[in-house]
């Protein structure tokens, strides 16, 4: 008589924590990537969904609507694509100048990258849809650097090499002086040319200075 073998089915356990933090990555990823290439409205669940090989259901008992999906993905690429604490600090240089004009270079790049570019376009589209996402851009991405740049209008007010009442604003000023023009030319879709953007920006810095120099 044949001796019989039972051959085991080895069961589907339940995923690890580390299993689910992965698939959960890969699922705002993906609704990223749709939501930064199609927008908000023609995104939809069913494509995303099938997009990660997951069902509209087990999407929908993570998010309960499209709105909550969108402002998670977005969330996430802010906090992904937001400069490092380091990269602020190496632009400070022993010259002012050259110092400002690096804090606005490094703005402008984190715009220009692809996804950046992408992600600033659909901040700018659905912010008054989602206002969260705009204060959330500002908070993660533009304000350590105008922290940072505050304290440098401060130290060198201090030093009577510049006088300014009130850095913070200063700052703020800098960044919408110096950087939004550039930013809004690469949201548009036509981009400067890097002599024509270097120039632009050398020239907006020493205007700023002129107007902060102690009279």
């Amino acid at each position: 008589m044949k001796e019989r073998i039972q051959v085991k089915r080895a069961r589907a356990g339940r995923p690890t924590k580390q299993q689910a933090e992965a698939r959960q990555a890969q699922l705002l990823d993906h609704a990223l990537d749709h939501f930064l290439d199609k927008g908000y409205e023609q995104a939809t669940i069913e494509a995303i969904a099938g997009d990660v090989s997951m069902t509209k259901r087990t999407v929908y008992a993570r998010y309960p609507d499209k709105a909550s999906l969108f402002l998670a993905a977005v969330q996430r690429a802010i906090e992904r694509y937001a400069v490092s604490s380091e990269r602020i600090e190496a632009t400070r240089t022993s010259e002012l100048r050259q110092t400002l004009i690096n804090i606005a270079m490094l703005r402008i790049a984190a715009v220009a990258e692809p996804v950046g570019l992408k992600l600033q376009r659909i901040i700018n589209t659905e912010s008054y849809r989602f206002p969260e996402i705009f204060r959330s851009s500002y908070e993660l991405g533009a304000m350590p650097t105008v922290q940072f740049l505050a304290a440098i209008l401060a130290d060198e007010t201090d030093r009577g090499i510049l006088a300014i009442d009130d850095p913070n604003m200063a700052a703020n000023v800098f960044m919408s002086m110096v950087v939004s023009g550039p930013v809004r030319f690469l949201t548009s879709g036509n981009p400067l040319r890097d002599d024509d953007l270097h120039e632009r920006v050398a020239f907006a810095v020493q205007l700023f200075l002129e107007g902060a120099k102690p009279r």
